[in-house]
């Protein structure tokens, strides 16, 4: 089991900034190509891929893989780091914590780095406990900090009380008081269970716990990391609408709100955020990708290379389109180039494809014709 997160006064302070992140970005003059580096709203720069940290088991031999990945990541031209509590049940924000440790003591300051993380699944505390049922009662049901109503799906909660809960246990394991992008993690779990009136009545709650972290300076930003939830059809369950999401933040806390990211799926397979015009902002129907440039709300994408199923055996035109030799590079190279989408996240656990994936950095994202060849009527 990992160690404890060291206490408060062993923590990296801050968060990221414009300075911070132009000063990252100008390690890398030279070799990093133009269009690498995005401005969000705010002035902060992304990187054009970030590091994903999902997969893998929960052992030490993974901890230490994640940890030099990161460092490797970002040494490379990547300052945009996403975890979730979840993931490898605590021990990937652990990993990435210790990963920040390191690189701080190479000289990269907190300011120059874009961290996020996520909550709303139940997760046990770097193993499996051997009654799940029990660890959770005894964690979260018997101190209060959720009710039994309060869980969706046997697995999920928005309860304002279990994310403070939880902010506060990544910012342990992270080894931080602040971090940059704190997503709800695939809110559309709920969806199956309660009524759309209720999760909008829960929505709300977390939002409003959101905007308080972020006037506390635990967070810089908020969002939704989903999957289905905003490339599904309007008439299925799980969907939602962006605008509507946005509202809710805005009624909130006004035109100055904090709901500033959304985060889903978008690659080769799984195209809906750029193709289908399933969002209404202002009357007009748009795709995801438009209705977020339209809403002020930052899109990063996961799942670039799906996984590794992108990795191979792409159809030639893709190669010839993008003018990118590797399947993985093609991938990457498409998936960064959508135009309003800031950073594409890959996950990275291995050194080798944490190099294989900083070559396409020197590349310009692919311009707006050569992206729409991918596009065109094949013979």
């Amino acid at each position: 089991m990992p160690s404890a997160a060291p206490g408060h006064s062993d923590r990296l302070s801050g968060g990221s900034s414009p300075q911070g992140t132009l000063r990252y970005a100008a390690r890398f003059q030279g070799r990093a190509a133009a269009g690498h580096f995005r401005e969000v709203p705010g002035g902060v720069l992304f990187s054009s891929i970030g590091v994903g940290t999902y997969l893998g088991e929960p052992d030490n031999r993974t901890d230490e893989a994640y940890s030099q990945a990161v460092v490797a990541a970002v040494e490379g031209g990547i300052n945009v780091i996403d975890t979730a509590i979840n993931y490898r049940l605590q021990r990937s924000e652990r990993s990435v914590g210790a990963a920040l440790k390191a690189l701080a003591s190479e000289g990269y300051a907190r300011e120059e780095l874009v961290l996020c993380t996520k909550a709303g699944f139940l997760t046990p505390d770097g193993e499996m406990p051997d009654d799940a049922n029990e660890y959770f009662a005894d964690e979260y049901l018997k101190p209060g900090i959720f009710r039994p109503e309060e869980i969706a799906a046997g697995c999920h909660s928005m309860a304002p009380r279990f994310l403070e809960n939880q902010l506060n246990r990544s910012l342990a394991n992270l080894n931080v008081d602040c971090v940059d992008v704190f997503y709800l993690h695939n809110p559309e779990t709920q969806l199956d269970e309660i009524s759309g009136d209720e999760f909008r009545k829960r929505l709300r709650g977390a939002f409003e716990f959101l905007e308080s972290a972020s006037t506390a300076g635990k967070i810089g930003g908020y969002g939704l990391a989903t999957w289905n939830a905003f490339r599904d059809e309007p008439k299925s369950r799980g969907y939602l609408s962006l605008a509507e999401v946005e509202d809710i933040a805005r009624k909130i806390a006004g035109n100055d709100h904090h709901f500033r990211f959304v985060q889903l799926p978008l690659n080769l397979a799984m195209p809906e955020a750029l193709l289908r015009p399933n969002q209404i902002v202002q009357g007009k129907t748009m795709a995801m990708v438009q209705a977020g440039r339209a809403l002020g709300i930052t899109l990063v994408t996961s799942a670039a290379l799906l996984q590794g199923q992108l990795t191979r055996n792409l159809p030639p035109y893709i190669r010839a389109a993008l003018g990118v030799e590797s399947d993985s590079g093609q991938a990457l190279q498409f998936a960064r180039s959508v135009p309003g989408v800031t950073t594409a996240l890959v996950g990275m656990s291995d050194l080798a494809h944490v190099r294989e994936n900083l070559e396409v950095i020197s590349l310009e994202p692919a311009p707006r014709d050569q992206f729409l060849k991918l596009f065109e009527p094949r013979k």
